[in-house]
């Protein structure tokens, strides 16, 4: 994880292992977010990866970083290591001899930790994005899948006597800009500009019915949790960024842009014509990148979606090959907003996307804010999980949301809830009602599926 850059590292300086089943990690930063980033992490076999272990911390005991030329060809040897199996500690194994491009099917690991719980022996997973599993799910052959299904897959699914359970799932589609390859939008008053220019409803909508509600604070974390992290005083600083186009051409107006006929111009009098990133698999995001394209041009500002392998997208966005794309705001697998913030800022820019050789977003940190002066972003998304008093960290949250709400780094979307299917009665029993607070963990998190599998709660017909 150290030679990966994981966030952890900012708040620990070493991990020993006191015996076969105890971890120690010593904080030099102490943070209530640390037992979330240690929660989270893959348990992995030393077995297996103990030897690029010891390379990654020798290479730090050295005094040198992943930054050097050694710690790039240990990442490299990192990237490419492929165990023929993995050593699994969990209560399932991989079925090796029944994989496939199509499904793979997991075995009772009968000495993995809560296995003595779960009360199935065998579960089949299917393969492929939401155009591939949607008639998996409409010939019943599937119990539950995550999938962003289109409205009219969602209601084909409900005449067909499947049940939709709609779980928040913290995050959604965001626009992201280059800023190395297009540093017109540099400008902040540009991206706030196109803030106001998308109607964000109608994208929401179109891409995912009522799973699909438009981003209300843009605080860079989900409105859900705003009232839970931001003082009712502070809530009234964030702009919503209602639809209004006028006040979009205003801002732009301000930036030096021009309009020429039907069509805006930059500064440098070149026409706004830009190419727009999207995963090709990914359904709603799919919808999204379409829709977004035809209100921007619309509006002036010409864009032509492109499509690349879901696999491949973030990649090529990391590595800055791209002009405007989509990707995911907000934190659909932790629930303190620095995990969001690490997202938003981190994952797709300057920190993280240096794994793979680029600047992605290119968004620098460092800004100044009419809100808060000279800001440090990097350090208040580190600052936001910081110690142990969360009154303190409410603080530094509110200064994050409102520098975020006013550079507008990227521009949230929709917030995304699930439209997951579940067939009852033919394999598994009834699922708990809607109101059970289990449906409260995100589908990428803590899933309520995986729970409700470990503890027994979910049984077989």
């Amino acid at each position: 994880m150290r030679a990966l850059r994981n966030v952890i590292w900012r708040y620990i300086d070493s991990v020993e292992a006191d015996d076969e089943t105890t971890i120690r990690f010593h904080m030099s930063t102490p943070s209530t977010v640390v037992e979330r980033y240690v929660l989270k992490l893959r348990i992995v076999s030393d077995k297996q990866y103990g030897e690029l272990a010891k390379k990654v911390q020798d290479l730090f005991a050295a005094g040198k970083d992943m930054d050097s030329p050694e710690g790039q060809a240990i990442l490299d040897e990192i990237k490419n290591f492929r165990p023929e199996q993995i050593l699994a500690s969990g209560p399932f194994q991989f079925d090796y001899g029944s994989i496939t491009n199509a499904q793979l099917t997991l075995v009772k690991n009968p000495n993995g930790v809560m296995a003595d719980q779960v009360l199935f022996d065998r579960i089949v997973l299917f393969n492929g994005e939401t155009p591939d599993v949607t008639p998996v799910v409409l010939a019943k052959d599937v119990d539950y899948a995550t999938h962003g299904f289109p409205p009219a897959t969602e209601k084909a699914f409900q005449e067909q006597g499947l049940r939709i359970i709609r779980p928040p799932v913290y995050s959604g589609p965001a626009l992201l800009f280059n800023l190395d390859r297009l540093p017109e939008f540099k400008d902040k008053r540009v991206r706030q500009a196109l803030a106001y220019a998308i109607d964000r409803t109608q994208n929401g909508t179109v891409s995912l019915g009522e799973s699909g509600k438009a981003v209300k604070y843009m605080a860079g974390f989900s409105d859900i949790m705003v009232p839970d992290w931001i003082p009712e005083s502070e809530l009234s600083k964030l702009n919503t960024y209602d639809h209004d186009p006028a006040r979009a051409e205003q801002l732009l107006s301000e930036a030096g842009w021009k309009k020429s006929g039907d069509v805006w111009q930059t500064p440098e009098g070149k026409n706004a014509e830009y190419e727009l990133l999207f995963p090709a698999e990914f359904a709603d995001w799919s919808a999204a990148a379409q829709n977004l394209a035809e209100q921007l041009t619309r509006f002036g500002i010409k864009v032509a979606p492109r499509s690349v392998t879901y696999s491949q997208q973030p990649i090529e966005v990391d590595k800055g090959n791209f002009q405007l794309a989509i990707q995911a705001w907000g934190s659909s697998t932790n629930p303190h907003p620095h995990f969001a913030f690490v997202q938003d800022l981190f994952t797709h820019n300057i920190p993280i996307a240096a794994n793979q050789g680029g600047k992605g977003m290119a968004f620098e940190l460092k800004q100044t804010t009419d809100v808060l002066g000279e800001v440090d972003l990097e350090q208040l998304v580190v600052d936001a999980g910081l110690g142990l008093d969360e009154e303190a960290q409410r603080q530094n949250v509110t200064k994050i949301a409102l520098a975020f709400n006013e550079l507008v780094p990227m521009i949230p979307l929709w917030e995304r809830y699930g439209n997951n299917p579940v067939l009852e009665g033919v394999r598994v029993q009834p699922w708990p009602p809607d109101d059970d607070p289990i449906y409260l963990n995100a589908p990428y998190g803590d899933n309520f599926c995986i729970m409700m599998l470990w503890t027994g709660q979910l049984k077989p017909v």
